[in-house]
């Protein structure tokens, strides 16, 4: 300890892949922390074994168990969610329940005891806004809500203004994040993450598939850029009652991506385009450009990203080969 007093957080979604990285950091500064994870996406491997960290095996919709670790804790990190377009498109009622009524419970129980929360939102705010890059205030452009792909848009764009409103007419200490394209180890392929996913099916030899023209760019950020975001912001008082994107500015096309991940791997597999109509149900609709404007989290804490796409594959394809590729759906 450096002298300071020791903080307890609160990181629901804490076993899953950006929780168990900022799990990492904040025990590197001696931190307590309490992981409350149903383990529906997460994984006890990524839960560390140390004296500073309590693990719940339980869910946000159990208003209970939120409300006594909300109690025990001094910050709340909000990060348990249904995410990935695979999921959310198999499942849009859990969907929907999870990042609902689970955020729901989570501000409340954070108000309830005048705790500071930040919570996680997404780049599909956004929508089919393809302008760019987009900053925290750009216009969201959805298509009709009987698109599922919409749902999960439509749930993230709730939780954010029932956070603001807390904050506005309540008082409550809040901090949003929408978190773009991030990436590194361990990330499951299994929800359809695109590099993890490609990484996977390289390492087998079996052709990377590329879903529509491949045209569609999108930028990736390293896991550990993302959390050292985050951790700024958490320690910066005029981050709350504020909205900010947390990204990289490396843009790259899903097919560009494909091959640089088959050369890497030294896949000879090649790749094979798949048609939207044959990956997903009838009327899916995806966004062509996704690129974030990070200048207000850049001016308050004076972060960017370290990491270039090189990187972040590079990691993640060790990360990999030393776990060895699953086989995925």
């Amino acid at each position: 300890m450096d002298g300071r007093e020791q903080t307890t957080y609160l990181v629901t979604g804490g076993a899953g892949f950006v929780g168990s990285h900022l799990i990492d950091a904040l025990l590197q500064r001696d931190e307590r922390i309490i992981i409350l994870d149903n383990l529906a996406t997460g994984s006890p491997e990524n839960v560390p074994r140390s004296p500073n960290v309590q693990f719940v095996h339980g869910s946000v919709l159990d208003t209970l168990i939120v409300d006594e670790l909300v109690r025990q804790c001094d910050v709340v990190v909000h990060l348990a969610a249904a995410v990935g377009v695979k999921l959310i498109m198999e499942q849009p009622l859990r969907s929907l329940t999870t990042n609902i009524r689970g955020t729901e419970a989570v501000v409340e129980a954070a108000h309830r005891y005048r705790k500071k929360i930040m919570m996680a939102s997404t780049s599909e705010i956004y929508g089919k806004n393809a302008a760019g890059p987009l900053c925290e205030d750009a216009d969201r452009i959805l298509g009709s809500p009987t698109v599922v792909r919409w749902s999960y848009s439509t749930a993230k764009a709730v939780d954010e203004i029932l956070a603001n409103a807390y904050h506005r007419e309540r008082g409550l200490e809040t901090i949003v994040v929408r978190l773009f394209n991030t990436v590194g180890p361990r990330q499951s392929p299994a929800y359809g993450m695109v590099i993890p996913r490609l990484v996977h099916q390289a390492l087998r030899e079996e052709p990377l598939t590329v879903y529509g023209d491949g045209t569609q760019t999108r930028c990736f950020a390293h896991v550990h850029d993302v959390v050292d975001a985050l951790i700024r912001l958490l320690d910066t008082e005029e981050a709350v009652g504020q909205t900010f994107n947390v990204g990289s500015s490396e843009e790259v096309t899903i097919l560009e991506l494909a091959k640089q991940i088959g050369e890497m791997c030294d896949s000879d597999a090649g790749v094979r385009m798949v048609p939207y109509h044959e990956a997903y149900e009838a009327g899916f609709e995806d966004m062509m450009r996704r690129v974030p404007d990070t200048s207000k989290l850049r001016a308050l804490t004076g972060w960017s990203p370290r990491r270039t796409l090189r990187d972040i594959l590079t990691d993640t394809i060790t990360a990999v080969r030393r776990e060895g590729p699953v086989l995925t759906p």
